[in-house]
């Protein structure tokens, strides 16, 4: 007795053969090695298509969503994402960690290269400042603030990584720098020198395992950008033809930047010893920067980094992370999504897009919020060199190497905090720097008070009145200014004196007092003859005459 089979079976059997004869494409490899498995592959899917009867048409249909075989493929590609990362994290796992200990165990027994560092360090710090006070005695600070400027920046770029990250600090610090400094050290955010591309190249190599062109199909030949850190290149994957961006770490830079933490560190003991009005730990301030500065160096915590970031808020279609690519990111190489952009800075190119600069603002905005108070994981290198506006209007976020976290105490005093700023509850505001750790619990606070209220009151009346301005200039003015009312005044009767006077002055806050405005108002009066109108039961002037 032949056996007989549903369609429903039927489907389910053609659906399972698909599955089980789809061979997922490798990412990489030698060119002879895809070519066999490109032609093993194709041999199975056409055993699989003779071999399985056409499947009937069904009634139901399934989306392509539910599917298992997306589900499979879906699932597939995790896993393979994990492992590429798994075998990323193999080649970071000589990465240096920081430890002050490290940094004493390499600079500690090698006093002539850090007497040597610290007086080149010094000499140049040292004739700038000089050269400040010479401009200050002379009069001609505001006429030499481009020049110094200018020499600033380029004393930061020659000491090293390890000062023009100081100076990328200082680069967003308008209330720390004049506007021409801001300007200055701002190209130290992308605009520095480059090493040579030989270098480059090589590192790409040698920390990948891959010669360079079995990698990439075409590579730029020069770098696009030159961070502090390292720099970076455009190119084009060979096995999936994707643009992505490759960042190659600068050659030699740890020993550069732990030799300066090393100084740094030292200078700080002194300052914690004999400055008596600076009352910060000076060298965990420097620790705690140097801790940043070595999880920098390693592009594989980068990347994973910005995974963090892209699952926390990328989730607003108008916040937009890039991708990593595992199997070419090392310690040393990190290779990711490639995104067209322009900075936030360069304000007339957004414009020229047909955008505009206060909704990236906006979107910026919400995002920092959200970093600081709802997941307490926030980006802590944003300058504008770090985030690009897209021509489709979303917020790109690059450089993933500086991050921190604020814990969930701190966000609820912050929260706090803004609370207590809009009811004006200044005592309140005062001790929430106990919860923030702005002060010792035994410090206190009462003498803040008047502070902030002066301080306060100042600028959220001055921000209720440029909203009140704000208002006025879009509500039309007709409607802000009522007109007075028109009223047509009776003609005198022939052979009768009338005394006119003049109309009272009427302000739009109460009506003409000719004008009655109800009719139980209009009801109780009468305008006699060439007369002003009056109360019923007294005589007018005119009548008395």
């Amino acid at each position: 007795m032949a056996a007989t089979t549903s369609p429903a079976a039927a489907a389910a059997a053609a659906a399972a053969a698909s599955v089980s004869f789809s061979v997922p494409s490798p990412p990489r490899g030698a060119a002879c090695s895809c070519r066999r498995r490109h032609r093993g592959r194709s041999l199975l899917l056409r055993a699989a298509s003779t071999a399985a009867p056409p499947s009937p048409d069904l009634s139901i249909q399934i989306s392509p969503r539910a599917s298992p075989p997306a589900v499979a493929s879906l699932a597939r590609d995790r896993a393979e994402d994990l492992q590429a990362e798994s075998r990323a994290m193999a080649r970071a796992a000589a990465a240096t960690v920081f430890t002050p200990e490290l940094l004493a165990s390499r600079y500690g027994s090698r006093p002539t290269k850090v007497a040597q560092r610290a007086v080149d360090v010094l000499s140049k710090i040292g004739t700038f400042g000089l050269k400040l006070l010479l401009d200050e005695q002379r009069g001609a600070s505001s006429a030499m603030k481009r020049a110094r400027a200018i020499e600033l920046r380029t004393i930061l770029t020659r000491l090293g990584p390890t000062f023009v990250k100081i100076g990328q600090g200082l680069s967003t610090r308008p209330d720390l720098c004049p506007p021409e400094f801001l300007e200055e050290l701002s190209e130290l955010q992308d605009s520095l020198p480059t090493f040579p591309d030989e270098q480059a190249f090589a590192c790409i190599e040698r920390e990948l395992g891959f010669p360079l062109d079995s990698i990439y199909s075409s590579i730029s030949p020069s770098p696009i950008a030159a961070a502090s850190l390292g720099q970076v290149y455009k190119a084009r994957l060979k096995y999936s033809g994707k643009l992505v961006a490759v960042k190659v770490q600068r050659p030699g830079i740890e020993d550069i930047i732990g030799l300066d933490f090393y100084l740094l560190r030292g200078l700080g003991f002194l300052i914690n010893k004999y400055v008596d009005f600076i009352s910060s730990d000076v060298v965990a301030l420097m620790d705690e920067f140097a801790r940043r500065v070595y999880q920098e160096l390693n592009y594989v915590q980068e990347g994973q980094n910005a995974r963090r970031f892209k699952k926390l808020y990328a989730d607003k279609q108008d916040v937009l992370v890039p991708d990593i690519f595992w199997d070419y990111t090392s310690s040393k190489v990190l290779t990711m999504e490639w995104i067209e952009g322009t900075k936030l800075n360069q304000q007339a190119a957004i414009e020229k897009q047909g955008l505009k600069v206060l909704d990236l603002v906006n979107i910026g905005i919400q995002c920092s919020l959200r970093q600081l108070l709802e997941y307490g994981y926030f980006h802590a290198d944003p300058h504008p060199g770090n985030i690009l506006a897209t021509p489709e209007g979303k917020l790109a976020f690059l450089d993933f190497g500086m991050m921190s976290e604020t814990p969930e105490v701190a966000r609820v005093a912050i929260i706090g905090h803004v609370v207590h700023m809009v009811n004006r509850d200044y005592e309140a505001m005062a001790r929430d720097y106990y919860a923030l750790d702005f002060l010792e619990p035994d410090v206190d606070v009462s003498p803040i008070v008047p502070a902030l209220k002066n301080f306060f009151d100042d600028a959220l009346n001055s921000t209720v009145h440029a909203h009140r301005l704000h208002r006025q200039s879009r509500t039309p003015a007709a409607a802000r200014c009522p007109q007075r009312p028109h009223v047509r005044r009776q003609p005198a009767t022939a052979g009768r004196r009338t005394h006119s006077r003049p109309a009272p002055a009427v302000s739009p806050a109460r009506p003409h007092p000719i004008a009655p405005t109800s009719a139980a108002a209009r009801s109780r009066t009468r305008a006699p003859a060439g007369g002003r109108p009056h109360q019923r039961g007294r005589r007018s002037r005119t009548h008395r005459r």
